[in-house]
């Protein structure tokens, strides 16, 4: 067993030559093995989806709480939620930067998609409305007020919740990681994966041609 430290995605981490950086890639990629109970829920999610649809796809939705008090993205909220995220990012001792100007993070392509410009994005790309969408991420902040500004498009969404039992959930309810593995397994097995990003959304390209 290997420990890498700061494994993480950025591979130009820590100054290391680039060498090295693929190498460890690689090897924590190789090395990746989900837990057999992590596993049977994750495809047992994946069966339940292809159920009620032939197709489904994923939307990596980073419309989390914490995601847009770190990046200060601020756009589509109230007055009374953007105080709220600054209040979070000055609270939030590991977080460096506190002074963001929302404005300018959305110019300069910093900010992920709104649930209202993923349905646009969606419709752009010739989604039907019955299209069958699972949410890969955590609680959207907000909740229904801002999520059905996707929903109002696209009805057919649902969450891991929704999907599973709470005693089949239960098990990984405090451990985000491994509620994150879950929206792996979810993802590699659909037919298309959508991220938020909006510097990603302008490369997609699906698996298959939507239906």
């Amino acid at each position: 067993l290997i420990h890498v430290a700061k494994s993480d995605s950025r591979l130009a981490n820590n100054d290391l030559p680039v060498d090295i950086q693929r190498l460890r890639c690689r090897a924590l990629y190789d090395a990746l093995h989900f837990s057999p109970s992590i596993n049977w829920l994750g495809k047992k999610l994946v069966e339940r989806l292809r159920s009620r649809a032939e197709r489904y796809i994923v939307l990596h939705l980073r419309y989390e709480k914490d995601m847009l008090s770190f990046t200060g993205c601020t756009y589509g909220l109230t007055d009374a939620e953007s105080e709220e995220l600054r209040i979070m990012r000055e609270k939030t001792n590991h977080w460096k930067t506190k002074n963001i100007n929302s404005t300018e993070q959305r110019i300069g392509g910093f900010c992920h998609l709104t649930p209202k410009e993923v349905g646009v994005f969606l419709q752009a790309l010739g989604y039907p409305p019955s299209t069958l969408i699972y949410i890969a991420a955590g609680e959207i902040y907000g909740g229904n007020a801002h999520l059905s500004e996707l929903t109002s498009c696209y009805p057919n969404v649902v969450f891991k919740e929704m999907l599973a039992i709470a005693e089949e959930l239960n098990p990984f309810s405090k451990h985000a990681s491994q509620t994150a593995a879950l929206d792996y397994i979810i993802s590699i097995e659909s037919d298309v994966f959508i991220p938020s990003q909006t510097g990603i959304n302008l490369i997609i390209t699906s698996f298959r041609t939507p239906k």
